[in-house]
């Protein structure tokens, strides 16, 4: 590549950069909307300009050498400043628009973050969303991530967050199993019962209550072990199980609430609260930045609208 002027590579230097935070050519190719041979062929000419290497390439991933790293460091902050300036000139306009990437867990988004788009969208025909659906905590600043819907007990301290509702585990079963087998009574009455759980990492499986309206301290909680045919990763995934009546599952309530307000599931033991299983609360976060993009704003907003209420159960 004969480079006449510097403003030649300057797409040259902004794909390093993109190659640099991704880690492949592969998700750097994905992230910029190109193809990977695109995405090698600007980095070669970009290294024959240079005339020195600037990538450490194995068969399944890449790293910058100390001269493309260097290369990165010094111009990563002009190139976000220039997307900061430019998404604040677009916004002139008045009309909000652009892409809003988002990730959230898998169960929440399926069950109640889809079912929330179409108002959004239909409001602003310029803005689109893509979502990301998984349970595993995803690097907003390195994955490109605007937005990140949080499941966790407390808000993050590294993001800016919003408390978006409160949410609690419940137990619930559907009526042919309960039909078969029986309501229990009291926590105790599950040792009897074939009981869907998530596994954990250490120890046997044990749920936690609290009697509602209990006064805090000695007698007022009870923790149990549980055992049943089935346990699964996934809230979702042990839901379903609970509708093909394979016993009795503990989920967040965002997971149940459509199964329970159809009547197909019911909710056991009432007056008991569970306690320690699921994280309670749910946070939008998003990376410190200088200036956030009006779409991202207003889907923040209607998010928080949206699920200000939580996730009642009640008929």
């Amino acid at each position: 590549m004969d480079v006449q002027n510097i403003e030649d590579l300057w797409i040259h230097l902004h794909w390093l950069t993109m190659l640099a935070e991704q880690g492949t050519y592969t998700a750097a190719a994905a992230r910029l909307g190109v193809s990977k041979a695109a995405m090698s062929q600007r980095i070669s000419e970009l290294e024959r300009a240079a005339g020195i290497s600037l990538v450490q390439r194995t068969t399944r991933s890449v790293r910058l050498t100390e001269a493309g790293q260097q290369l990165v460091d010094s111009t990563r902050n002009q190139y976000a400043q220039i997307a900061s300036s430019f998404a604040r000139v677009r916004e002139l306009s008045g009309v909000p628009r652009g892409l809003v990437r988002v990730t959230a867990p898998v169960a929440f988004a399926r069950q109640q973050l889809v079912p929330k788009l179409p108002d959004f969208l239909s409001a602003h025909p310029e803005v689109r969303v893509q979502l990301e659906v998984s349970d595993k905590i995803a690097s907003l600043a390195t994955e490109g991530f605007d937005l990140a819907i949080r499941h966790s007990s407390e808000a993050p301290e590294t993001h800016v967050a919003w408390k978006m509702c409160s949410t609690h585990s419940v137990i619930v079963a559907s009526r042919a199993y309960l039909r078969r087998r029986g309501m229990p009574q009291a926590p105790e009455d599950l040792a009897q019962h074939d009981c869907l759980f998530y596994p954990r990492p250490t120890g046997d499986p044990s749920w936690s209550f609290e009697r509602i309206g209990a006064r805090k301290g000695a007698g007022s909680g009870v923790t149990l072990p549980v055992s049943g045919p089935f346990s699964a990763n996934n809230s979702e995934t042990l839901r379903d199980a609970a509708l093909e009546g394979l016993g009795i599952a503990l989920v967040p309530d965002f997971t149940a609430q459509a199964a329970v307000l159809s009547g197909k599931l019911t909710v056991v033991l009432p007056d008991w609260r569970v306690t320690g299983a699921f994280a309670e609360q749910l946070y939008i976060v998003r990376p410190y930045a200088s200036h956030v993009p009006r779409a991202v704003g207003l889907f923040v907003n209607h998010l928080r609208e949206g699920f200000a209420s939580g996730f009642s159960l009640a008929t």
